[in-house]
């Protein structure tokens, strides 16, 4: 895998760990803390509607007590005024005093007036909640009669729930001996439930009767929260039930806030993903894709001419120069190694031939001088002495008779000494195909695969100019055609091509002296032809000397031949090439307008392109 993948998958697994954790979050601490926030606002809420009625039986009660306080009431329970009831007991009274049930009782608990109406109609209402005219014998009140003292609380009747309040029966300034007792009633109807639920601001709801609880229940639901509260009668027993109703809008505001702000949440973090994604890839992931990309290549291709060139001052940009500058010095060195390696290769197939060229010429050499002394010893000069002497001499003398003798000698010796001369030469024969043969078998010795190397042909021009003759470069101005470097990087012998360069740049120089000129100019150009499906370079070194003769374009390869004088030159620099790029696959020619408009050698190899692969 791959250091991007590899980091893109540990950062979306983080932001999903984030995600998953934010979320865990929402549910368990934020949106929690929203419900209690609701559960308080509705118990606070509760309470208000507990405040209410309270407010409303301590309403009832300072009534009851003004009542209690009057002195006609005091009086009527003493006289039983018939004319105090029917000035004072109306429906207009219990209006104004906003209470649907009045009553007045003696110590004995005997009801000496009752009266119970409907608020809005003004009808009677039979509450059911006495026997017999007096109270009930159960009723909790009765021993506030004898105390005298004041009570409130909810009694159930045949109506509905009805809040009552008492007061003792005093006489109109707050003292004297109780005789009585004044309860006023008031009806938790429909109406009065609203204005206790409007009263607290919240929503009030009267529910059947549920089961005694001291405290307060909570029921929560998708749209409110329900609190739930009981409330004892004058006996003590569950007889109401109210329910506080509280939308749960903090719940759907908090939900929304979160959700919201998840979205941003996610938002931003895909956001800050991507920008740290793409910050990541060009900063880091990148170059270091292209410094990965640039390894393989050389590992692959072997190109060492191959540069990153990355600019910044971060580590990977310090690498890449340094890999670069490693990659420089390596092919420095390399080059050096396979020029060396070049050199001592042509030095020991020189000491070789040398050698073998020694140990066959040896025995050559002694028969060539056994040959030369065998000559320069031969009775030659002798025998036409006695040639000379002889046609001069008088027939049959003795003189005759002698130089005849000595000519038979002489001929015997002459053909003894040419027959030893025929069997050095034979010798001689002999050891000159031992010769050939070794020169041969060198030959064959000597045709080696060359090292192949990548090259960019602009440096390879450079490295060309390093080995050739300081008056060469003075004389010769070297163009290189941008066609060399879109060629691009390829694959050839770099040793042996170079040779041929500086080869053709001396030529060329030479050329430009020998058409009476201090200054010339050779182009070079380069283009890339396929042939029978193998792609092949050619090169173009075009100069302004002297130029070249149609009837010498094809010979100036051969070996020996050369226009140039015979001090100084030995016609071997351009068959050397022709041999060198021939051994290469390849081939040279020279093509010329005619002497002096100069000329052009094209030089022509089979190679393989290097692409260099970017990230």
């Amino acid at each position: 895998m791959k250091i991007r993948t590899k980091i893109a998958s540990l950062l979306g697994l983080l932001f999903a760990l984030l995600i998953a954790l934010e979320i865990g979050i929402q549910e368990r601490v934020v949106m929690p803390s929203f419900a209690a926030l609701e559960r308080d606002a509705a118990t606070t809420s509760m309470k208000r509607i507990d405040y209410a009625l309270a407010m409303t039986e301590e309403n009832l009660a300072v009534a009851a007590a003004d009542w209690g306080n009057w002195a006609d009431v005091y009086e009527f329970v003493e006289s039983h005024n018939e004319n105090f009831i029917t000035a004072n007991i109306t429906v207009v009274a219990l209006k104004q005093l906003q209470v649907n049930a009045l009553l007045i009782v003696d110590l004995q608990g005997r009801v000496l007036v009752s009266t119970a109406r409907d608020l809005e109609s003004g009808a009677p209402l039979d509450l059911g909640w006495m026997t017999d005219g007096e109270l009930p014998a159960d009723f909790p009140w009765r021993h506030h009669l004898s105390a005298g003292s004041a009570a409130q609380g909810l009694i159930k009747t045949r109506q509905g729930i009805l809040m009552i309040a008492s007061a003792p029966v005093l006489d109109g300034s707050g003292g004297g001996h109780s005789r009585g007792m004044v309860i006023m009633g008031k009806l938790l109807t429909p109406q009065e439930v609203y204005r206790l639920g409007a009263q607290a601001q919240t929503l009030l709801f009267m529910t059947p009767d549920g089961p005694s609880n001291d405290a307060d229940r909570i029921v929560e639901t998708d749209k409110v929260t329900e609190v739930f509260r009981s409330f004892p009668d004058v006996y003590g027993r569950t007889v109401l039930t109210f329910r506080v109703d509280v939308p749960r809008v903090i719940t759907a505001r908090g939900h929304s806030a979160v959700t919201y702000a998840s979205l941003y949440l996610l938002g931003v973090g895909v956001a800050a993903l991507m920008v740290l994604l793409i910050v990541l890839n060009r900063i880091v992931l990148a170059p270091l894709g292209r410094v990965t990309q640039h390894a393989v290549n050389i590992g692959q291709r072997e190109d060492l001419t191959a540069r990153l060139d990355l600019t910044g001052r971060d580590e990977v940009a310090v690498l890449a120069r340094e890999l670069d500058r490693m990659m420089g010095r390596l092919a420095d060195s390399r080059r050096e190694l396979v020029d060396h390696s070049f050199r001592s290769g042509f030095a020991e197939l020189a000491k070789g031939v040398l050698h073998n060229l020694g140990n066959a010429m040896t025995p050559l050499g002694v028969r060539l001088n056994a040959l030369s002394d065998r000559l320069r010893t031969a009775p030659i000069a002798d025998v036409k002495m006695a040639v000379t002497a002889l046609e001069d001499a008088v027939p049959g003398t003795a003189r005759q008779a002698d130089l005849q003798e000595f000519l038979r000698l002489g001929c015997s010796q002459l053909d003894a000494m040419l027959g030893a001369a025929q069997e050095d030469v034979t010798v001689i024969q002999r050891q000159s195909g031992v010769v050939q043969s070794a020169l041969a078998e060198l030959m064959r010795s000597a045709r080696t695969d060359h090292v192949l190397e990548s090259v960019r042909l602009p440096d390879l021009v450079s490295q060309t100019l390093e080995i050739v003759p300081d008056v060469c470069r003075q004389r010769l101005t070297v163009e290189t055609d941008e066609s060399l470097g879109r060629v691009g990087v390829v694959r050839v012998a770099r040793s042996v091509l170079r040779l041929v360069l500086q080869n053709l740049i001396i030529n060329a120089a030479d050329a430009v002296r020998d058409a009476g000129r201090d200054n010339g100019v050779l182009r070079l150009a380069a283009e890339i032809v396929r042939d029978t499906g193998q792609e092949l370079l050619h090169l173009r070194c075009e100069d302004d000397g002297v130029g070249i003769a149609k009837d010498h374009l094809e010979r100036v390869f051969e070996q020996g031949f050369s226009t140039k004088p015979r001090d100084s030159n030995h016609g071997i620099g351009l068959h050397w090439c022709a041999n060198a790029v021939g051994s290469l696959g390849g081939r040279i020619w020279a093509a010329s307008d005619g002497p002096g408009r100069g000329a052009s050698l094209h030089v022509l190899l089979p190679l393989r392109l290097h692409t260099i692969q970017t990230t």
